[in-house]
């Protein structure tokens, strides 16, 4: 096949019209594109490659025909029209955490296990991991593959637009109002103000004493990469409009230079080291916006431990934490399993 029929499921909502620029940027294959949304934005109109396109409600769009679905509506509403997709024959990408720990269902990086998307006849669907942990297994692939990981202890620093428009405007607003005195935004999406301010909490707090955002973390990196690699984390929400950033501790059965870590990184695909001390050279948040690298700085030694590295990681999570991982999915999908 030359072209394939693609569905973005959400396709007003920040993925969604992150996915569609990206479908444009790399030229994939579409003969058909259909935008599905709720009832409450469909009818508005999308332009795609110099054509106005239609949103359709997503309730009540027949997936016949359709080759590839792109979803990012939301883990409820994927629940339901995911599977019905698939059985009209379309396979789903689907960028909610609904999917991703069904054993079902490929939990992929392309990057990192591509292979795993062959899987996706079990149920028609592959699932997209969580912002967090694609940009962490794509640094760590290449040193597990090197001098296999032991133990990870990561700190997170993510941007507000991980958690939506809304919590974007909060952000925005609480900024504003922060020298305006007696105006007061109070915090709605989030448990405490986000302007000037950090929250050490992405998600419920389970009863191990972790987030939910935390646990997917560890739980995704063993579906991913490799179950036997203990992972910690702590996840935290930062005054960032976009990009998260990641302090990474490795602990690995045989030592690695970081020397070696930095040619290791340097040559691994979808990465790109930014690291030299000595020129105050490094990735801010701010500098990976809009960006499709993972970028990673800082790569030193810890003392801590006999064979220990740290690293600095940084990603657009619009982009490579969420449209860019869906639609490299969809380009090997189409490529090694769809394409006659």
């Amino acid at each position: 096949m030359d072209v394939f029929n693609v569905a973005i499921a959400g396709a007003t909502g920040n993925v969604g019209r992150e996915i569609l620029s990206i479908l444009e940027e790399r030229k994939f294959p579409i003969g058909e594109l259909h935008l599905l949304a709720s009832e409450r934005t469909a009818g508005s109109i999308v332009e795609f490659r110099g054509r106005e396109l239609v949103v359709k409600n997503l309730a009540d769009f027949d997936f016949a025909g359709v080759h590839v679905g792109l979803f990012s509506p939301g883990g409820a509403v994927s629940a339901v029209h995911a599977p019905r997709a698939a059985a009209a024959g379309c396979v789903v990408v689907d960028n909610t955490s609904h999917f991703r720990m069904d054993p079902d269902v490929p939990l992929v990086v392309p990057e990192v296990n591509p292979q795993a998307i062959a899987d996706y006849k079990k149920k028609g669907i592959i699932a997209n991991p969580n912002c967090s942990t694609i940009q962490m297994v794509v640094a760590l692939k290449p040193i597990h593959d090197a001098a296999r990981i032991k133990r990870v202890v990561v700190s997170t620093y993510q941007a507000v637009s991980g958690a939506g428009k809304v919590a974007m405007d909060e952000l925005m607003e609480q900024t504003r109002s922060f020298f305006l005195p007696g105006r007061d935004v109070p915090p709605k999406k989030f448990t405490k103000p986000i302007a000037f301010n950090l929250i050490p909490q992405i998600d419920v707090f389970l009863e191990n004493g972790y987030t939910k955002e935390e646990m997917k973390m560890v739980n995704e990196t063993h579906k991913i990469l490799d179950p036997s690699i203990r992972l910690t984390a702590t996840t935290v929400r930062v005054p960032v409009f976009n990009a998260h950033s990641e302090s990474v501790t490795i602990e690995t059965e045989r030592p690695l230079s970081p020397e070696e870590a930095r040619a290791l990184l340097a040559s691994a695909p979808g990465i790109e080291v930014v690291d030299d001390p000595a020129t105050l050279t490094y990735m801010t948040p701010r500098e990976a916006a809009g960006r499709d690298a993972t970028f990673v700085s800082r790569i030193r030694r810890d003392f801590s431990v006999e064979n220990g590295l740290q690293m600095w990681v940084v990603s657009d999570n619009l982009r490579k934490g969420a449209a860019l991982n869906a639609v490299q999915i969809a380009e090997v999908l189409i490529r090694e399993h769809l394409s006659a």
